[in-house]
């Protein structure tokens, strides 16, 4: 995949012009390499994020500096509308290993959880090492595994691709299924959820009182 970038001279807060122009700040930055003060076309970035994530290589065109493989390392979005307005880019060495996170994939039926049971998802993502042209852009989890209310997936359980391990212990747990809920717990559940109602209303009327009162005093 590939992403351009040009070389950015605006910074501090004058970046809010460059983000109403449609483009997002980055940086670029590796081991033995000189960090770079970057501008992404917003629409193209977010089309190759969704599409690559953290763990795929890029090919990253910057302007009169050449390409260069990267990994998006970090992001971050605005926390009112959700947009992506900075990047963390990070330019990798093809002949040395690299760790990231890769995202798990669940796939397939479990018998247990058709017969009742109720799936847990223990993780969402591994990290894994390899070299860069090894990393996985996702890694897959056969939920036909779970058979049974006994059976766990492990770690161990999971098919990597040649060259990539999984920074964890080969025992956790990454998926398992849990019994079903009986009637007297769900029962339970729902009593405790249950807001009592008159109580709320009497509380109410208590501070809307206390409130006229401290009026009057005024």
């Amino acid at each position: 995949m590939k992403l351009k970038a040009k070389i950015r001279e605006i910074k501090g807060s004058k970046v809010k012009n460059l983000r109403k122009s449609g483009q997002i700040p980055a940086v670029l930055y590796g081991e033995g390499v000189k960090n770079l003060n970057l501008s992404l076309d917003e629409k193209e970035f977010s089309k190759v994020f969704k599409e690559a994530g953290e763990s795929t290589i890029l090919d990253l065109e910057v302007e009169n500096e050449g390409t260069k493989n990267v990994l998006i390392y970090d992001v971050q979005l605005d926390p009112v509308s959700d947009r992506l307005i900075h990047a963390d880019l990070y330019q990798v060495d093809m002949t040395k290993e690299v760790t990231t996170e890769v995202p798990l994939v669940f796939e397939g039926e479990s018998q247990a959880v058709k017969e009742g049971g109720i799936l847990v998802k223990n993780m969402h993502e591994v990290e894994v090492s390899a070299l860069p042209k090894n990393l996985p852009h996702e890694i897959k989890v056969d939920l036909s595994l779970l058979a049974t209310l006994d059976d766990v997936i492990k770690i161990v359980d999971l098919k990597l691709p040649e060259g990539v391990k999984i920074e964890a212990s080969e025992d956790e747990i990454v998926a398992s299924v849990t019994p079903p809920r009986s009637e007297e717990e769900l029962e339970a559940l729902s009593s405790e959820t249950t807001v009592d109602v008159e109580s709320v209303k009497v509380e109410s009327e208590e501070k809307k009182k206390e409130k006229e009162e401290e009026t009057e005093k005024e």
